[in-house]
């Protein structure tokens, strides 16, 4: 592969000496309200049992009507920085994963760049849904592997709750606001990411979508009174694909490692739903000390989901040099990706 260099030189880069790239850094953001199972009762038709009973979910966090999915990422950005000890204007690259974007364009990417002061980086939003920090995170290694940057800033955020039908008691009792990011940057080769699984099915478009709102389906009156601009999900058919799927994406992601599921020390999944968590576990026969759960306090926060949970396991000080941790999400697109790290501290 040919890289141009300062100078102007092509140099030829060994793909087999690539670097490393460890996640140097982390950092997460939610909103201060929290609305429990008992909150929504009086919203809509249901109770605490049965959405425990479904999901795992007792309470998540919900912005007020002014904060945006860039207030919740500009913060946990910073709290990522702080951890890695890295100022903003050395971060090369901020890649935001978001599907609530402050706008259709430009890139909520774009609004963090400026906020933190990252004079001298890139900027580009990545839509993957709830798969887009797994997405995120196996482009910036790329990207930090080959030397082409050096610190990357990996933001996944969604505020999903602006965009559910609060009388839809299958789908608003899901969702939760929030923000996680992470630095990464160049390690010794072996540690860090050790591989990634990217992959997609878009025939299941329809399984999890927002109708309208794009140019397919412009956002006029009738869409809004008919609840169009409002997630809508088949759930039976995301559990089917979830729970058939991803233990196969964790296994395959692993084998590109040289891995197999008993070398797992730490599996950190997309938290949607206690009930896939569980299957998946136990179908790869993880036992439940190395499953890491916080989808009862917070929901199903999308692209924030993973980056959220390896935020609060790091800082239960979870993670110990060496240790391979799994990383999965999965969504809406239908949109699946995994990622093995080795931990590096």
């Amino acid at each position: 592969m040919a890289v141009q260099t300062e100078n102007g030189d092509a140099n030829l880069v060994n793909l087999t000496t690539l670097l490393g790239a460890r996640i140097t850094g982390l950092g997460m953001c939610v909103p201060d309200r929290v609305l429990t199972n008992a909150d929504l009762e009086k919203i809509v038709d249901t109770n605490d049992e049965w959405i425990v009973s479904r999901t795992g979910i007792r309470e998540r966090r919900i912005c007020d009507p002014n904060t945006l999915s860039s207030d919740l990422a500009i913060q946990a950005s910073i709290n990522a920085l702080s951890n890695a000890s890295i100022k903003a204007e050395d971060v090369d690259l901020v890649l935001c994963a978001t599907a609530t974007g402050d706008y259709i364009w430009p890139s909520t990417a774009c609004i963090i760049q400026n906020a933190i002061g990252a004079r001298k980086a890139g900027a580009f939003d990545l839509s993957a849904a709830c798969s887009g920090f797994c997405y995120g995170l196996a482009t910036a290694a790329g990207f930090v592997q080959t030397g082409a940057m050096k610190n990357v800033l990996v933001v996944g955020v969604d505020t999903l709750t602006k965009q559910v039908n609060w009388e839809d008691r299958s789908t608003c009792i899901l969702f939760g606001d929030a923000a996680g990011a992470a630095v990464i940057t160049p390690c010794t080769a072996g540690e860090g990411v050790l591989a990634s699984v990217l992959g997609a099915d878009g025939s299941g478009l329809e399984s999890v979508w927002m109708p309208a709102g794009g140019l397919k389906m412009p956002l006029t009156q009738e869409a809004i009174d008919n609840k169009l601009n409002c997630i809508q999900m088949k759930g039976a058919d995301v559990y089917k694909f979830a729970v058939r799927l991803i233990p196969d994406i964790i296994e395959a992601t692993l084998a590109r490692a040289g891995l197999t599921t008993n070398d797992i020390d730490h599996l950190v999944m997309h938290q949607a739903n206690m009930r896939i968590i569980n299957a998946v576990a136990n179908k790869l026969q993880i036992p439940e000390s190395k499953v890491f759960v916080n989808v009862d306090r917070y929901g199903n926060t999308s692209a924030a989901s993973v980056p959220l949970a390896l935020t609060e396991a790091f800082g239960q000080g979870r993670f110990k040099q060496g240790d391979i941790i799994a990383t999965v999400g999965f969504g809406a697109g239908l949109t699946w990706g995994a990622n093995v790290i080795r931990w590096s501290c």
